[in-house]
């Protein structure tokens, strides 16, 4: 037996409950984790309060991350008692996830964890800051250079903006934050924040075209912030699309992409490709600031997860969530 958060919906509602689940209950895969952290990110509380319809079948174990050692396998990459990791694939929508003290999955969906993180630092970034880095990834593909001028990162408390902005900083760009958390603009100075703004600025209707501002764009919040966001972007700009924290709507006009050649780069951190997904880890091995990672995260245990997610979906919690799934 181990613990875990499972969802179930049925003539009585849909609940999520701390439950002991039996090993025999584990879906199929070829490998079984012994899980050491999970997280709860943004589809997590969309999952444990039932929010938004993200799982897809019941019973359902949430948590889109998690790290930890191979208990069983029989995939030939991984053997008893390797480190691994896993970010997205579907796993706490349609395959039992991380929020609980063992998991059993797909070994591709698996990769080794990197040397450089222990598996609270890798949860500490998880999703969040593997998909930050796979936005920078686009923009450096297409050429994007701190001399081109400012980056506008939104949801800049979030978890996404957290490490844009930790990370672009460090890279060298001049990172203006959108916020609608007054109080924490020390928080964003201290991740590398060159200048915050009102995210009122950006969240209301607009014009098709503003005056051109931000050579790049990390959004994670979609509908009129991002319509915005791209009508303000200077020509042959790129605007790397990666949440949608404010609706998965886009009312904006063709104008920027054919007036002014701004390239909409939307950014997929579910199921891309292994080496993919190795490449954005090793670069944030070299290009993140370890030391910001006590600022951008806080821990909690398996037992705090489920009242923990109403309020990380009002914005009430700062950056990363990692939970502990053995306290």
């Amino acid at each position: 037996m181990f613990k875990g958060i499972l969802i179930d919906k049925d003539d009585s509602g849909y609940r999520a409950t701390l439950q002991e689940i039996a090993d025999d209950q584990l879906p199929e895969g070829d490998v079984t984790v012994r899980v050491a952290y999970s997280t709860l990110n943004f589809k997590d509380g969309l999952a444990i309060t039932g929010s938004s319809p993200v799982v897809r079948k019941f019973p359902m174990v949430p948590g889109i991350d998690l790290a930890g050692t191979v208990e069983v396998s029989s995939h030939p990459d991984y053997k008893v008692g390797d480190q691994v990791l896993l970010n997205g694939w579907g796993v706490g929508e349609g395959h039992w996830g991380g929020l609980a003290q063992k998991a059993r999955l797909n070994g591709d969906w698996l990769i080794p964890l990197p040397k450089a993180f222990t598996a609270a630092q890798a949860m500490a970034i998880g999703t969040a800051g593997y998909t930050a880095m796979l936005s920078i990834l686009a923009l450096e593909h297409n050429g994007v250079t701190p001399e081109q001028g400012e980056v506008l990162v939104t949801g800049a408390n979030g978890g996404v903006g957290s490490f844009a902005i930790a990370l672009l900083s460090k890279l060298g760009y001049r990172v203006v934050a959108s916020t609608g958390r007054t109080s924490e603009h020390d928080y964003l100075k201290h991740l590398g924040a060159s200048e915050i703004i009102d995210r009122a600025t950006l969240s209301e209707p607009g014009k098709p075209l503003a005056k051109e501002r931000w050579a790049a764009v990390i959004d994670s919040v979609g509908s009129h912030t991002l319509a915005n966001a791209c009508a303000s972007t200077k020509a042959n700009g790129t605007v790397a699309a990666c949440g949608l924290a404010q609706g998965m709507d886009f009312p904006a006009s063709v104008a920027p992409f054919i007036l002014r050649g701004v390239t909409l780069a939307g950014i997929n951190s579910v199921t891309q490709p292994k080496a993919r997904r190795i490449l954005a880890w090793n670069r944030l091995a070299k290009d993140l600031d370890f030391a910001l990672l006590p600022l951008i995260s806080h821990e909690i245990g398996l037992s705090e997860a489920i009242d923990a997610a109403p309020r990380l979906l009002a914005g009430q919690l700062r950056g990363r969530v990692v939970v502990d799934v053995n306290r």
